[in-house]
């Protein structure tokens, strides 16, 4: 881990450099000490070779001079005395060999001296054959001519060893190795002594942006120096700040726009550039949702098909779009219009709005005044019919004017029971109906429902049945709660065929009663499910008399419900059945 941290790094990099600049100083060092050497060994060789010459040249007393030759060399420098080439002699040392004259005269360059070339230098190298003497390895050779005689042409030859030179070379070497050790300890203690100045504020950054990371935007760095690291931590810390004021207006602004489109009254989905769903509010949840029940999304779409072309067709051309859909009986108008960024689109915005209640309007609009005039007009014309059949003594015998009379009774009553329903219902919808209140028994309520239709549900060979989910009492209007079962029942019954069922799913919670009637019948169209709760809404569309009853059934229904603070609702698909759910809540006027 320390190479991928600042202070290995800085370590690495330093030490590095130090030993780079202690490299290249070595090996200057070395060289200039080897050539210094050399060169001086060279010189003093060369002068002491001139002298022999010239004292072996003056004196007459060959011995004598070769004598105080001898004195000027020291221990470590042999000299070898050419008088001609057949006639030399070897300076006196008991410790040190001498190389042969041979070496001397064989050698090319050496041969030279004799030739009366001035002086000849020569640095060689010698094997290790003398390795227990301490002539061996390189030598530096100084030969310079000697005139004894007119006749006869010597020469003078000086040479050393140059061990003396490595041996320095090599302790220049671990001086500088030595130093090189201590250098690379001062480094290291250098650059971690750097670091607990530099990249210990940079820990203490690298921890508070972390923090900032998980949402602590109060974290703070302390200023402790006044330099670029001083100033990055007060750069940090104002970063800080900026930031969480910039995500609390973020936050209240997006809280703001949720708040905004969770009050919308119209559903609003924002779609990706790919056509996914982005953002949407409840009523357009309310509008997926009744799609999904309808339609169901077996491919794995989130969207309806005339949805997704829809948005397709805005994204390619560039312009608002508009369509309506009807699913479970409702009707929404959908208006989509791109979204762009800059330039490019981004995407696109629906609108959705439901415009059920708009078109219920205008159908009870249309529908009320021919609804009340056919419902009215066949009792009146039937009991105009027969009371002049009987007026004009068209009835010849007592029974036929019992018949009559029995007719006109009946739909009498008819009209009665149409008079009676609608001003029930004038009364619940102003507010005026009274509820009686008491603990009742669900089970029991329930049960006795089934046994009232148990011979009707028989005869047309239904199943009807309940189940029940919980135990215990509620608070409501007996009466109108049974009137509101039995005429679910009977609806469930007159629409369902032969061999049919009919569940009463009852759910008794801490919340309130929940009652499903559930039957296999035919089921609602769809385009008639927003309209089952208005008055006259008939599944008999041919309006036949007898047991199709007066079409006002369900309007009273959902008052009696509303008057209890519950709700009730439909869900129907056609050749499927139907549901009808509704929900009492443990409340009490």
């Amino acid at each position: 881990m320390i190479w991928k941290s600042v202070v290995g790094k800085l370590w690495l990099t330093i030490l590095l450099l130090v030993s780079f600049v202690l490299f290249v100083l070595t090996i200057l060092l070395l060289e200039f000490f080897e050539n210094y050497h050399v060169s001086e060994a060279e010189k003093e060789l060369t002068k002491d070779a001139k002298k022999i010459a010239l004292i072996l040249e003056q004196h007459a007393d060959s011995e004598q001079a070769m004598s105080i030759a001898w004195e000027l060399v020291d221990e470590a420098t042999r000299v070898v005395v050419f008088s001609d080439k057949k006639d030399f002699s070897h300076s006196p040392n008991g410790t040190l060999s001498h190389l042969p004259a041979s070496f001397f005269l064989d050698d090319p360059q050496l041969s030279l001296v004799f030739e009366d070339q001035p002086i000849v230098t020569k640095k060689t190298y010698l094997s290790d054959i003398n390795k227990d003497d301490e002539m061996y390895g390189e030598i530096m050779i100084v030969g310079v001519p000697l005139h004894l005689d007119e006749n006869k042409d010597g020469a003078v030859f000086i040479y050393q060893s140059l061990l003396a030179i490595k041996e320095t070379t090599k302790q220049t070497t671990q001086l500088i190795l030595l130093a090189a050790g201590f250098a690379i300890f001062l480094t290291t203690i250098f650059a971690f002594f750097l670091s607990t100045r530099i990249t210990a504020p940079l820990r203490k950054m690298r921890e508070a942006a972390f923090e900032i990371a998980r949402g602590k935007f109060d974290t703070k760095l302390p200023m402790l120096t006044h330099d670029e690291i001083g100033e990055l931590a007060m750069a940090f810390n104002q970063m800080g700040r900026q930031l969480k004021f910039n995500i609390n207006a973020l936050n209240q602004e997006k809280e703001h726009l949720a708040n905004i489109l969770s009050s919308m009254a119209d559903g609003v989905i924002t779609l990706n550039r790919d056509g996914t769903i982005l953002v949407s509010n409840p009523p357009a949840e309310r509008f997926l949702q009744a799609w999904f029940y309808q339609e169901g999304s077996d491919n794995g779409e989130d969207l309806p098909t005339e949805v997704r072309d829809m948005f397709q067709r805005a994204v390619s051309i560039e312009k608002e779009q508009a369509i309506e859909l009807t699913y479970q009986g409702r009707t929404w108008v959908i208006v989509m219009s791109p979204l762009y960024s800059q330039t490019h689109i981004r995407g696109a915005v629906a609108v959705i709005r439901d415009m059920t209640e708009e078109r219920r309007l205008d159908k009870l609009r249309k529908d009320f005044i021919a609804n009340v005039s056919h419902e009215l007009r066949t009792p009146i014309s039937m009991l105009q019919g027969y009371s002049e059949a009987i007026v004009d003594d068209i009835a010849g015998t007592d029974e036929e004017k019992k018949e009559l009379a029995s007719v006109i009774y009946d739909e009498s009553l008819r009209m009665g029971r149409l008079v009676n329903d609608l001003l029930d219902l004038a009364r619940m919808e102003a507010g005026h109906i009274l509820l009686n209140y008491e603990e009742a028994n669900v089970a029991v309520f329930v049960e006795k429902i089934i046994r009232k239709f148990q011979v009707l549900s028989k005869e047309k060979n239904i199943s009807l049945s309940y189940e029940m989910t919980g135990q215990g009492k509620i608070a409501f209007d007996v009466d109108r709660m049974e009137q509101v079962l039995t005429n679910l029942v009977d609806n469930a019954i007159r629409h369902t065929e032969k061999g049919g069922k009919i569940t009463i799913l009852v759910n008794l919670s801490d919340l309130g009663l929940k009652m499903d009637v559930k039957d296999s019948g035919h089921g609602i169209p769809e385009e008639d499910l927003p309209f089952v709760f208005e008055r006259f809404y008939k599944a008999d569309k041919a309006r036949t008399r007898g047991r199709a009853g007066t079409g006002l059934g369900l309007a009273i229904v959902k008052n009696i419900v509303e008057a209890h603070n519950g709700q009730i609702s439909v869900h129907s698909k056609w050749n499927e059945g139907t549901t009808f759910s509704l929900f009492i809540p443990r409340t009490m006027r």
